[in-house]
């Protein structure tokens, strides 16, 4: 999932100049280790403020535009995104979502989903407070049959009750919960509804019949955006921190951030902190930034143009790499992993040129019996180059996917050939047509609950299938 992009840039602008200006004063060791434990810091802490500036639009702010619905609330989506919604970059036109902010503060909820039809596809990605994909539910993790599922914050320690198919501890007290839900074309819309009206949550207590727990205290949230980020960003951090009791491999980090007054909990003023110590943790910060940017760039191999690789986890996959995990949230923050689902990404040939179809026509085309390897089922969805939003066309198509199949033109040798252009290819070709815009292009695939045999895009950078080249079809 990408979130609104003004929530994602986060992109320093701290007056470093005057800092410098200022001089930096003190003992130049203790400046130095100052910055690099403010480097250190903002890499680490990146996702988890990203992270809280979604959960303040979602659920805090309720005159926000993005605000979805309160704490232990369902909110269903029945519809796809469109090149109107411009407040989510590179947005799925797939699957309707649901969205679901836990509290698991006072105690666990009881998630409960309903049969699904097996030849829908829909998941349930629980995501906590440190971006970690701590659990799933759905086709590919639990199966189609209905089901209630225990989610359980960092600090529970109770057994499952009877009714439970399955226990699920998220690392942070606050989480968000996203279902996605398959659709297989604008007539099924009534059927995806059916399906969202059967996602359930409650507390443990309603579950067992029981009286309902002593409710968490009130918590003062800070309005965040991303201006304010941009001068507190590290008070942002405490404040997160302390829902997030810290795991074995962030001790260390955590002591380091308290030496320079980053505690959980406790308010960090940067703008009061004397003019040496905002110089270096500036400068940290602004290093720290770059090699996010940096990391972004690397993530995934180079696949006939296509970048493929998997950069979002659990706890154990990330293992302490935070460079990693800022890096996954800077380029699409709560991403899934890559067993449930697979973003081959393009914006040029494989010689690098960059697609432009202001300037080409392209075709891709997938070889006979070559389609993507999937147990659910796969897209190719065109954005702006520019703008990674979905683009008006005369036709209101986004995407060509494997639902569409029946309705596409194979070749005579079997391929299928996807034509990639600004105008019309022809009536004869229209059905395999993915409008472009009028200049960059950018493409993103989809692989739902991609296959593990052979041939397979998994592991990530190292399958048996790879993504088809994009080509000048002038």
């Amino acid at each position: 999932m990408r979130t609104a992009r003004s929530l994602m840039s986060f992109v320093l602008v701290a007056p470093v100049v005057a800092l410098v200006a200022a001089g930096c004063g003190g003992d130049r060791p203790d400046a130095l280790e100052r910055k690099a434990i403010a480097e250190e810091g903002f890499i680490y802490g990146l996702p988890i403020v990203m992270n809280y500036a979604v959960q303040y639009s979602f659920v805090v702010d309720s005159a926000g535009a993005e605000y979805k619905a309160p704490y232990n609330v369902v909110s269903n989506q029945a519809r796809v995104f469109t090149w109107q919604d411009t407040t989510v970059v590179t947005p799925n036109s797939d699957t309707p979502y649901s969205m679901l902010w836990l509290d698991l503060r006072a105690e666990p909820v009881v998630i409960s989903v309903p049969a699904v039809d097996p030849t829908r596809y829909y998941s349930v990605q629980m995501v906590d407070g440190n971006t970690f994909n701590y659990g799933y539910i759905g086709s590919r993790a639990t199966g189609s049959e209905a089901g209630s599922y225990l989610v359980a914050g960092p600090d529970w320690q109770g057994e499952a009750p009877a009714g439970i198919k399955q226990v699920f501890h998220a690392t942070t007290q606050f989480g968000l919960t996203i279902f996605r839900t398959q659709l297989f074309g604008p007539d099924d819309m009534p059927n995806v509804v059916k399906v969202q009206a059967g996602y359930k949550v409650q507390p443990l207590s309603a579950f067992l019949g029981q009286p309902a727990a002593t409710p968490a205290p009130t918590v003062d949230w800070p309005k965040i955006d991303a201006e304010m980020v941009k001068t507190n960003f590290f008070g942002y951090l405490a404040f997160a921190m302390q829902f997030a009791p810290a795991g074995p491999e962030e001790v260390a980090i955590r002591e380091r951030l308290a030496s320079i007054g980053v505690r959980p909990g406790e308010p960090f003023d940067f703008e009061a902190l004397p003019a040496d110590e905002k110089l270096e943790i500036g400068l940290g910060m602004k290093e720290g930034e770059k090699k996010v940017e940096e990391a972004v760039t690397t993530i995934g191999t180079e696949q006939n143009g296509w970048k493929v690789g998997a950069a979002f986890g659990d706890r154990a996959f990330y293992n302490g790499n935070w460079v990693l995990r800022a890096a996954a949230a800077k380029a699409g923050i709560f991403g899934n992993d890559a067993v449930e689902a697979m973003y081959p990404m393009t914006k040029a040939l494989p010689d690098g040129t960059a697609l432009d179809a202001s300037q080409h026509n392209y075709t891709l085309t997938f070889p006979a019996g070559q389609l993507p390897p999937v147990n659910a089922f796969w897209s190719v969805t065109m954005y702006d180059g520019k703008t990674q939003f979905l683009i008006k066309n005369p036709i209101d198509r986004y995407l060509i996917n494997s639902p569409m199949l029946p309705g596409l033109t194979q070749n005579a040798d079997g391929s299928l050939t996807i034509y990639i252009q600004k105008d019309s290819p022809g009536k004869d070709k229209e059905s395999n047509w993915l409008p472009a815009p009028d200049g960059p292009i950018y493409m993103v695939m989809r692989l739902y609950w991609p296959k593990t045999e052979a041939p397979s895009i998994l592991p990530p950078g190292k399958g048996s299938w790879q993504p088809p080249a994009v080509v000048v079809a002038d």
